[in-house]
């Protein structure tokens, strides 16, 4: 009996081993035994904001502001340079003492300056006439507090000059320029005169062309061919030229006394239109104009453009505008037909300016 033979395990083939491919996908979210889930990410409106760059409007607004302050101080020292300026309130013996308030003394000259025969012509100035004379005189008193007060000067006066006589007030001008002037004004009223300024017919006429004109209401027609003027009654607009006739001429029946009046009417209508809205507003008119005045004027050697600008915020608002008393004319041997000042009446309106006084209204000539 043949032996069993014994039972074997089947024959087993080998089988490679491979490592598991790592998952790229996220894990799930039960995770691995032990190990919790990730915090889910918060909601956008849970986030904690992202700091934000801080904006400085005021800083920026600083800085235009400075510049703005820089470049006007600038433009001021600028044009401040443009001043001729000349020695014209000089010291003397016995000088009148300050008196109160703000005295200004305003010179018209005839003087051509720069002129062209061609600008002598279209101005009608006569051609050169000899030493420089003034063909219009303006006391202006700006108070501590009150209205200013324009008082005109006739240049026929009959009065005192400081060593050479009586004679007609322009004549002072002639004689010893601004400082004679100035000294003979200043004894004839007793009032200390602080500031000067002096414009001839050039710069006049340019201020003029640079504002675009001045409407002025002419009281009655001129028609003066020694002034290049024909101008009839009512209101107008002047141009340089014509505007400078106007303020020459007198070509009329009061001669001087409507010379006089139709310069403070012009004064008055300029000084409006330069210190108009249109005109501060404007820097393409306010810079010329500026410029042009600037570089027309003679002043005191201790006068400023801010100066300047004082005086004309001062006379922009209410202005007594007036003349001084006149007691007559006469005509005196060697000298021609004078403008006398009636005494009472100009001591008083000239003692009430000293005290800083408004001028009693029965001495005002309107």
């Amino acid at each position: 009996m043949r032996k069993a033979e014994p039972e074997y395990a089947p024959t087993q083939q080998p089988e490679p081993f491979h490592d598991p491919v790592p998952r790229t996908h996220a894990p799930s979210p039960r995770g691995r035994r032990g190990t919790p889930p990730p915090p889910a990410a918060p909601p956008r409106a849970d986030r904690a904001p992202r700091p934000r760059r801080k904006r400085r409007p005021f800083r920026w607004f600083l800085v235009f502001l400075l510049l703005l302050v820089v470049g006007s101080v600038a433009a001021v020292i600028n044009l401040d340079g443009k001043l001729t300026r000349i020695d014209a309130l000089a010291g003397y013996t016995d000088r009148v003492g300050n008196t109160p308030g703000t005295n200004w003394l305003l010179v018209g000259s005839d003087g051509r300056g720069g002129l062209s025969p061609e600008q002598e012509q279209e101005l009608a100035t006569g051609g050169e006439v000899g030493p420089e004379r003034t063909d219009t005189i303006m006391l202006v008193h700006i108070p501590k507090s009150g209205p200013t007060t324009l008082v005109s000067l006739p240049r026929d006066s009959y009065v005192g000059i400081p060593g050479h006589g009586k004679d007609k007030l322009n004549a002072a001008f002639a004689i010893g320029g601004p400082q004679l002037l100035v000294q003979t004004v200043e004894v004839a009223t007793g009032l200390r005169i602080d500031h000067y300024a002096q414009i001839g017919f050039a710069g006049f006429a340019g201020i003029v062309d640079t504002l675009g004109g001045i409407d002025v209401c002419v009281p009655k027609p001129i028609d003066d061919p020694l002034a290049g003027i024909n101008l009839e009654a009512g209101c107008q607009k002047l141009n340089g030229p014509d505007s400078l006739g106007f303020v020459r001429s007198r070509a009329t029946a009061l001669a001087d006394i409507d010379r006089m009046n139709n310069q403070r009417l012009f004064m008055a209508a300029l000084l409006q239109k330069a210190t108009s809205g249109a005109t501060l507003a404007n820097p393409f008119k306010l810079w010329p104009l500026a410029g042009d005045t600037a570089r027309s004027l003679k002043v005191d050697e201790g006068d400023h453009i801010w100066d300047l600008g004082r005086l004309g915020w001062a006379m922009r608002g209410d202005t007594v505008a007036t003349t001084v008393p006149v007691g007559g004319f006469d005509d005196v041997s060697g000298i021609g037909n004078v403008l006398l000042w009636d005494k009472t009446k100009a001591g008083a309106f000239f003692e009430a300016l000293a005290d800083d006084r408004s001028i009693p209204e029965e001495l005002l000539t309107r």
